[in-house]
């Protein structure tokens, strides 16, 4: 199937980059084929944009709304298309897609439909004796916005939503693996009354369409998620010209363990957190930090569920876990377990590739990691949990907090006391209690450290789009103000 490529002025363009193929990780075979956009492309898109961010931002929140609303109706009436996409382009089970993925972008367009019109500020009001102020949120201007592979759909609708119904107008490069969810969201945003130019797609490869968007003079925002390395270089892009930027980044989590804990909650939900998306999630649980009361049979209880997983074809629905999105990566992932005995890790579920086509890796669970390990310190970004012992309770909050990210984090036990010390001293976006991985649209997501900053979902997403303007308004109509004195010796 041949495919457009990008979305530029409400209209696929054709575009004059490389030939490129999507191919599906399960099968190998090719699903899509199109040619890249090119730094050129870019301009367009962002010359469209700034033509169309006039109306748009000075749109009624009502309007925004209105079409938002029409366009969570319309991916709502295609989520078996965009599941079929999704999975085909991704490797993702059928039941994360169908139960996850989609029904959880309907959401959050949903979401931001209705948080058009409750945008929040202070209250005007006299601050001093002589004056009245008030405060404006306005949309920054163009968004430039970066996605990953990993969640395409997701990502974009959490970057382009809050976006729009902010005001801004937006180009996004979607990684260019798995680029067809966006562009059917695009499409089905024209479809429901957005105006031309107000979302642009462009896909092309990070080294020249993504360095050209981020480093565009003409943006006012970029905002990325993706690898920290990657997203280092984003920033350095967008620095060029002074453009505010927003970043959610890779993730290390730790999964805290009390020995007060329930153990076979522990265990499943180590086993459903690590494995997530097989593995390929920011926040997914990747490092197990276990009392040393639980460690054993913690680790036993881990690796025989993992021994469980039905490993196979994503759009079977009996399926728990899908392919890696490429075999390049599914190599890098194989190395860093393959070195990981090495380091004194004990291999004790998985570490092998089955016997399937496509870049399907096993489920693995590898303990008694040291606390310098690449294994422990590094973002594996598949199908693998590490596990540690930890002593007391210091001491295993010193090991959840001993990494460099801050994305995610969750502990569990019984105690409220020890529940509340860790919400509060785990350094972390979000720390989840007794559980790990949910997410809903009305609570933030981002991280701090080498995780980003900035925030995704919720209210909160809008301090990424909006400028804060004060307007100061004398309300005593006197030619001599009362501060002149201070510039005025004498009348």
């Amino acid at each position: 199937m041949t495919i457009a490529s990008s979305w530029i002025d409400g209209a696929e363009v054709k575009t004059a980059g490389g030939s490129h193929q999507v191919i599906n990780p399960a099968t190998a075979s090719v699903i899509a084929e199109y040619t890249l956009a090119t730094p050129d492309d870019v301009d367009k898109a962002v010359a469209s944009a700034r033509s169309a961010l006039p109306e748009w931002s000075t749109a009624t929140p009502v309007e925004r709304a209105t079409v938002l609303a029409k366009l969570a109706k319309l991916a709502g009436e295609n989520a078996e298309a965009l599941v079929a996409e999704e999975v085909s382009q991704t490797g993702k089970p059928v039941r994360l897609a169908t139960e996850f993925d989609v029904p959880g972008s309907v959401d959050n367009i949903d979401f931001f439909a209705g948080a058009a019109r409750h945008l929040e500020g202070k209250a005007t009001a006299e601050y001093s004796a002589d004056h009245t102020s008030s405060i404006r949120r306005e949309a920054i201007g163009v968004v430039a916005t970066i996605t990953p592979w990993n969640y395409p759909l997701q990502m974009a609708v959490w970057k382009v939503l809050p976006a729009l119904a902010a005001g801004c107008a937006v180009v996004i490069k979607p990684a260019e693996v798995t680029p067809l969810t966006t562009l059917t969201l695009v499409r089905l945003a024209s479809e429901a009354g957005l105006p031309p130019g107000v979302f642009n797609v462009v896909t092309g490869a990070g080294s020249d369409v993504g360095t050209a968007l981020a480093g565009h003079r003409d943006v006012d925002l970029v905002t990325f998620t993706g690898s920290t390395a990657v997203g280092r270089k984003v920033m350095s892009a967008a620095a060029l010209h002074g453009h505010r930027t927003q970043l959610e980044l890779g993730g290390k989590a730790p999964f805290l363990v009390f020995d007060d804990a329930d153990l076979d909650a522990a265990i499943h939900g180590a086993v459903a957190a690590s494995l997530i998306n097989t593995g390929q999630d920011c926040t997914a649980a990747t490092r197990a930090i276990v009392a040393e009361a639980l460690y054993d049979d913690f680790v036993a209880g881990v690796g025989e569920l993992m021994g469980k997983i039905v490993v196979g074809d994503p759009h079977d629905p009996d399926t728990d876990l899908g392919p890696l999105i490429t075999p390049a990566h599914r190599a890098k992932v194989a190395g860093m377990v393959e070195r990981a005995p090495g380091e004194g890790g004990r291999i004790v579920t998985g570490g092998t590739a089955p016997d399937l086509p496509g870049s399907f890796y096993r489920p693995t669970l590898i303990a008694d990691v040291d606390e310098r390990s690449e294994v422990y310190r590094s973002e594996i970004f598949g199908p693998v949990l590490t596990v540690r012992a930890f002593s007391d309770d210091d001491d295993g909050i010193r090991q959840a907090n001993d990494t460099e990210y801050g994305l995610a984090a969750s502990a569990w036990t019984r105690d409220v006391y020890r529940a509340q010390r860790a919400s509060r001293e785990i350094h972390a976006g979000c720390v989840w209690i007794n559980d790990h991985i949910p997410i809903i649209s009305e609570m933030p997501h981002g991280g701090v450290g080498a995780s980003g900053f900035g925030k995704d979902m919720s209210d909160y997403s809008f301090e990424e789009y909006l400028t804060i303007k004060h307007v100061m308004s004398d309300i005593t109509a006197n030619v001599e103000k009362d501060w002149h004195r201070i510039i005025f010796s004498k009348r």
